[in-house]
């Protein structure tokens, strides 16, 4: 069926269809295209600032996959060993690999090769920040419940690979920086019990460094994990687009419908422009400030570290957790284990696995199998709100760590003073966070809780008869009373008495108790402050307003 409109000339006769207009009708009558747009480019989607950290991910995103295949074109990965004699003299003379080499050719004799060489890697840097503000802003508002705990999967999922990928990267110009960084991933990887030398020696083909490393890391980085990277990306926004964003409480905004704007044409308007905007702001930051100028390090050589030797920063989580950790180890029956590397090299891959599984353990100690596409503002889950502040804590305060010897030189401190504070920060600082920060949280219900009662202050003293003086508030609008009160406050998961009512002792499951006492601990008494009911709201309101 043609979905074009038949015209007449002024004959009478029919008017034959241009040639563009016939092309689209056959695609449609095989495709199926304008059905497909006429019921899905409509679609309403919410707005909200906070969606903004998702696109720059997508959009940093194609600016990786643009830069990366200009740069494919002139990078050699190579471990053959060349002389240099090139357009930069100091390193003349030099002997290197070609993949350095290269590198610096890119840097100093192709057109615009360093421009796009800093755009690469300040995109990646901000695709990996933005990936990580775009998970808290979901874990926060609790957009990760059903039915998007795949889609948090997803999004866990590209956050990994992304680091990884960087990891990758970072180490193809085989500079005397990214070689460092390579050489402490491969003794992470031989403090492995049992299989560890024999993982190294997979990866590496060898000895390191070895000459098959390079060339291995070039496809990982640039066809295995860019290729799953896509797919995911493809599927996270199917999702999205099928799920739609949570919205806020607001007036009128249910769990079963969305207010907002239509995708076709204002949401994609909207995209396109903000995309140009976040490329022309990496652009301007690579073309302003200098990043990884790997001519001034030199090529990497195994008997020599570069003294501030920092990876980027979202590895430095990993680095502080070796920097900090004691230098234990165990000898016995011919093996040595090196409990100082293999621990944390365990710990960071369990707390990213933690941060995956968290919504399904919320939704399990909740028992909520309901759909939600209302986001909740953060002070309305404390628990939450502080765990994930705690995660932040032990991340910043662990990045301090890996980058202990730059601190100690810039702040003129002692590196050991500052090696203990990380030590004992990794347990007393997440600690101190929760507990601040959910007396944060519960502060706020209460704020709001008041603010809902008595309504705003409006600066207006006013004297009563009997000499007190008061401040008048003046009541909140319903939209405003709605967004601070329509939360909902769960009730915690009971196992119900342990004696029936004929005295039979009833047996529960450890399952079953430990849901007992995490729904206790996220929902129970002290996890929030009770909303104000319609009878306290009328009864403060019905006087003259000085309450």
């Amino acid at each position: 069926m043609s979905s074009g409109i038949e015209r007449t000339r002024n004959d009478g006769r029919p008017e034959r269809p241009g040639k563009g207009e016939r092309v689209a009708d056959w695609a449609d009558g095989r495709l199926g295209i304008h059905t497909l747009a006429k019921s899905q480019m409509r679609k309403i989607f919410p707005d909200h600032w906070s969606f903004m950290f998702g696109e720059i991910c997508l959009y940093s995103f194609l600016i990786l996959i643009l830069t990366g295949v200009y740069l494919t074109l002139f990078f050699e990965p190579s471990g053959m060993e060349v002389v240099y004699d090139g357009a930069y003299t100091p390193l003349n003379g030099i002997r290197m690999t070609r993949a350095f080499e290269s590198t610096v050719d890119i840097s100093m004799e192709v057109r615009g090769g360093l421009l796009i060489r800093q755009i690469h890697h300040w995109s990646a840097l901000i695709f990996v920040a933005a990936m990580l503000a775009h998970m808290m802003r979901v874990f926060f508002t609790g957009a990760f419940r059903k039915p998007r705990e795949i889609n948090w999967l997803f999004g866990w999922t590209l956050l990994m690979l992304g680091i990884i990928t960087g990891l990758t990267g970072y180490s193809l110009p085989d500079d005397l920086l990214s070689g460092t960084g390579l050489r402490f991933a491969q003794g992470a990887i031989l403090s492995v019990p049992v299989v560890g030398t024999y993982l190294s020696f997979f990866l590496f083909g060898g000895e390191f460094p070895g000459d098959d490393i390079i060339p291995r890391l070039f496809s990982v980085h640039v066809l295995l994990l860019p290729g799953i990277m896509l797919g995911l990306v493809v599927a996270h926004l199917i999702l999205v687009f099928y799920h739609k964003h949570t919205q806020f409480a607001g007036p009128g905004r249910t769990e079963k419908n969305v207010v907002g704007a239509p995708f076709m044409p204002i949401y994609i308007a909207k995209a396109g422009g903000f995309f140009f905007l976040v490329f022309g702001v990496i652009a301007i930051v690579a073309g302003l400030f200098q990043i990884n100028p790997v001519w001034l390090l030199g090529p990497y050589r195994p008997d020599l570290v570069s003294t501030g030797a920092q990876p980027d920063w979202y590895l430095g989580f990993s680095e502080g957790l070796i920097r900090v950790m004691p230098a234990w180890e165990i000898s016995g029956w011919g093996h040595t284990l090196q409990l100082g590397v293999f621990i944390p090299f365990s710990l960071f891959p369990l707390i990213m696995m933690a941060i995956a599984v968290y919504p399904f353990i919320e939704a399990w100690a909740s028992g909520d199998k309901r759909e939600h596409h209302i986001a909740q503002r953060p002070r309305n889950a404390p628990v939450r709100t502080a765990l994930g502040v705690a995660w932040l804590t032990l991340y910043f305060v662990l990045l301090i760590g890996g980058g202990n010897d730059i601190v100690a030189t810039r702040f003129h401190l002692s590196i050991n003073a500052i090696t203990w504070f990380v030590r004992i920060g990794v347990f007393v600082g997440p600690v101190l966070a929760f507990v601040v920060t959910r007396r944060i949280c519960l502060g706020l219900q209460h704020r709001d809780r008041d603010k809902a009662l008595h309504g705003r202050e409006s600066g207006i003293i006013r004297r009563l008869p009997h000499g007190e003086y008061v401040e008048v508030h003046k009541p909140l609008s319903q939209a405003q009373l709605h967004v601070l009160t329509a939360h909902e406050q769960p009730e915690p998961f009971e196992l119900g008495p342990r004696v029936d009512a004929n005295g039979v002792t009833c047996r529960f499951r450890r399952s079953e108790l430990l849901r007992a006492r995490l729904a206790r601990a996220m929902y129970g008494p002290g996890s929030h402050v009770p909303k104000p009911t319609v009878e306290e709201y009328r009864a403060l309101n019905s006087g003259d307003g000085h309450h």
